[in-house]
């Protein structure tokens, strides 16, 4: 009953290091660890949603089985940020010895890049001074944000966001097991708006199922507030063809029916403009324009007048 209640991005987490989708380098490295019973301290880096977190738990409850709770720590350093929380709580968990045949303990320090510069430098210490009874995995989103002496005591792994090909995977197992119909043309839009992210994928999925047990393009579009990508190309087109009119008519419907913020619109034209066929060099300039105008939005611009003064400007671009 319990399972039943959890979001999906939890209920269907991945228990074991074979179960991790994509990564397949950084996952053979793990289980060699795991047999070896010993490790390097790491480093997890790449864009949210791709299995850093999933794997640094797997890897836990591999290497320590029932005695997890003892030897494992796991904190989010964007909650915690600060020094004191280096100096306290994970100083003196990593400075305690192991529990049960573990041969070390394990704190898996989560957004890591949120640390301070000064957390970074206590946090170098504590590593270097615990060496023989703890390790450490941190993940990041930005590895540029980890401290240079951290990164050189860290066995680095780059995680990348997922293919279409591991997505339509895993989420053929979550409809299967959620007794979901699920479109082909459903799963290639679930693959576009979450862009390889796993969570926002199976968040997309769970959304779609609270309307219908049959998840159709549309429905992915619209649960997840993006438009679809034809619309969002027509539009572009009609621009550049002159049409202005027909172009401020499709984007009254981006707004309107999708709910589409200025930024979310200007970001879907950026993914649209490569596909364009049209000559490179116009599709350069429709991205200096879309920059220009995308600045502007930043500033505090009024959303309306700067799409319509883009898709204007799209007319011109020759």
């Amino acid at each position: 009953m319990e399972q039943d209640i959890l979001p999906w991005t939890e209920k269907y987490r991945p228990k074991k290091l074979d179960e991790v989708m994509g990564q397949e380098e950084a996952i053979k490295s793990l289980k060699a660890f795991v047999s070896k019973k010993n490790m390097p301290n790491m480093l997890f880096s790449g864009p949210p949603g791709v299995g850093k977190t999933t794997s640094a738990l797997a890897l836990a409850h591999e290497l320590f089985g029932a005695d997890i709770s003892g030897n494992f720590l796991e904190l989010n350093a964007s909650d915690d940020r600060g020094i004191d929380i280096v100096r306290g709580r994970i100083k003196d968990f990593a400075r305690s010895v192991s529990l049960g045949e573990a041969p070390f303990k394990l704190i898996f320090l989560d957004e890591g890049d949120a640390l301070t510069a000064d957390a970074q430098q206590a946090l170098r210490r504590t590593m270097e001074a615990n060496s023989s009874v703890t390790r450490f995995i941190i993940s990041a989103n930005y590895s540029s944000r980890i401290i240079e002496p951290i990164q050189s005591r860290c066995a680095v792994f780059r995680f990348m966001p997922l293919n279409a090909k591991e997505m339509h995977k895993a989420l053929e197992h979550v409809a299967r097991c959620e007794k979901l119909k699920v479109d082909e043309k459903a799963y290639e839009a679930v693959f576009y708006v979450s862009e390889g992210d796993m969570r926002r994928a199976l968040n997309t999925i769970q959304g779609c199922a609270m309307h219908s047990e049959h998840i159709t393009e549309e429905l992915v579009h619209k649960t997840s507030s993006r438009a679809m990508p034809k619309e969002v190309k027509d539009m572009v087109g009609m621009a550049i063809a002159g049409k202005f009119q027909e172009a401020r008519e499709n984007l009254d419907k981006l707004i309107i029916t999708y709910g589409l913020s200025g930024e979310d619109i200007m970001y879907q034209v950026y993914r649209e403009i490569p596909k364009l066929d049209v000559p490179e060099k116009q599709r350069m300039k429709l991205i200096e324009i879309l920059g220009e105008y995308n600045f502007r939005l930043v500033q505090g611009a009024s959303e309306r007048i700067q799409l319509e003064a883009m898709l204007a400007q799209f007319s011109n671009a020759k």
